[in-house]
């Protein structure tokens, strides 16, 4: 179509929508724990792996294991000399398990062979590998990140509440408001009935 109107065709790259890192949904921008921004700053990135949805024993849903079939793994293969992709998942009182497939490891994990204590940092360290050259380059580009703050502006700052002036009312019973000056004379609806320091009774004593 692009061509009969005078334009070039463009080049779409497709991939499969994963689940997102919160149960139950996928990745969507209205919920910035559901996915991991390649601009996400190590802390963040960690934080949010840490707290994601990985139940044991259950690859379906799970956006930790699709991130190893998706990201992951292939992006291990395109680094790899011979195109072999692999993940290497250290365990603590163990040997660290090395998949080349994603069959092999979501089979490992229904069998709680590889649980969520040993993937979830592994994933986050791979996962930081990859980024980490992409955050050093937008760091070191003040046009870059003028561009991603006017593309992504900062969510504005929460307005400060006003403190709601406290109406103490008068210290005179029986009188109306009244505001008391300086000089020792009041003004307001009860003035007349009040003198400073005493209130008259209707039989005007005081």
């Amino acid at each position: 179509v692009l061509p009969r109107i005078g334009y070039r065709k463009r080049a779409h790259l497709m991939n499969p929508l994963i689940p997102g890192l919160q149960e139950g949904g996928k990745m969507s921008s209205s919920d910035p724990d559901s996915k991991i921004d390649i601009l996400d700053p190590p802390e963040i990135v960690r934080k949010k792996l840490k707290k994601a949805f990985c139940p044991p024993k259950q690859v379906e849903g799970n956006g930790v294991v699709s991130f190893v079939e998706h990201v992951l793994l292939p992006a291990s293969a395109l680094r790899s000399p011979d195109s072999t992709p692999s993940i290497s998942i250290p365990r603590r009182d163990a040997e660290p398990l090395v998949y080349t497939s994603i069959d092999k490891l979501k089979a490992d994990y229904l069998a709680d062979v590889l649980q969520p204590q040993a993937l979830k940092p592994a994933v986050t360290e791979a996962l930081l590998e990859i980024l980490a050259p992409i955050r050093k380059a937008y760091e070191g580009s003040e046009e870059w990140q003028a561009v991603e703050k006017r593309g992504y502006p900062p969510p504005p700052a929460p307005e400060k509440k006003k403190k709601k002036e406290k109406n103490l009312g008068s210290r005179f019973p029986g009188a109306g408001a009244v505001e008391v000056k300086p000089d020792g004379h009041v003004e307001g609806e009860g003035a007349l009935e009040v003198s400073v320091g005493r209130v008259k009774e209707p039989n005007g004593s005081t």
